[in-house]
């Protein structure tokens, strides 16, 4: 009989799987209380890291339509439903994991798709432009010798002559804000001196 702390902490599952750009289930066994809390800081804040009962989950994934955790929920387990940027937050584990080896990536969803250990590294390998051109080519699912393949022609493609309406570049953006700050700063040195 499902009582009803079990009920809610199902549909809170079950929500964080719906609100979540990707997923990663991770087995946590031997880490301290004190290496966790590292871990959730590491993440952010748009990445939630929580300990789940592997019989809830399960029935929780099911009703989300989540099926990429099947054969996967055993022993201490954790899952951090990313709602932020999925390459940051597949970055942060990944490198706590080598740190900490306690800590074991076992699978993922990311978009609606199924990764594996080895695709939620790759994920994690992946700067935020390169995942924008892997969304643009859809071979998120691909080789991952595939994928460096495309990634490296689309590459080259915008680098040859991408088109002028292209948005800026993070750093292109950040040159364009730093000028008219500069020239405030001008103007202000100006009116003071008058």
């Amino acid at each position: 009989m499902a009582t009803p702390t079990k009920v809610a902490a199902v549909a809170e599952i079950k929500q964080d799987f719906s609100e979540s750009t990707a997923a990663v289930l991770t087995e946590y066994r031997g880490l301290t209380v004190a290496q966790l809390k590292e871990l959730r800081v590491s993440l952010g804040q748009d990445t939630k890291f929580t300990v789940v009962k592997n019989t809830l989950t399960a029935i929780a994934a099911k009703e989300a339509g989540v099926d990429a955790f099947e054969g996967q929920l055993s022993g201490p387990t954790a899952i951090a439903f990313i709602k932020g940027d999925a390459v940051a937050a597949a970055k942060s584990l990944t490198d706590f994991a080598k740190a900490n080896k306690a800590l074991i990536i076992k699978t993922g969803i990311f978009e609606g798709k199924a990764f594996n250990a080895s695709e939620v590294a790759a994920l994690a390998a992946l700067e935020s432009r390169e995942l924008q051109l892997a969304r643009v080519a859809g071979i998120l699912k691909a080789p991952m010798a595939a994928a460096a393949r495309t990634i490296e022609a689309l590459r080259l493609k915008l680098a040859d002559g991408a088109p002028a309406e292209e948005a800026p570049t993070a750093d292109e953006a950040t040159a364009a804000e730093e000028v008219p700050a500069a020239e405030a700063e001008t103007t202000e040195a100006a009116t003071t001196e008058a």
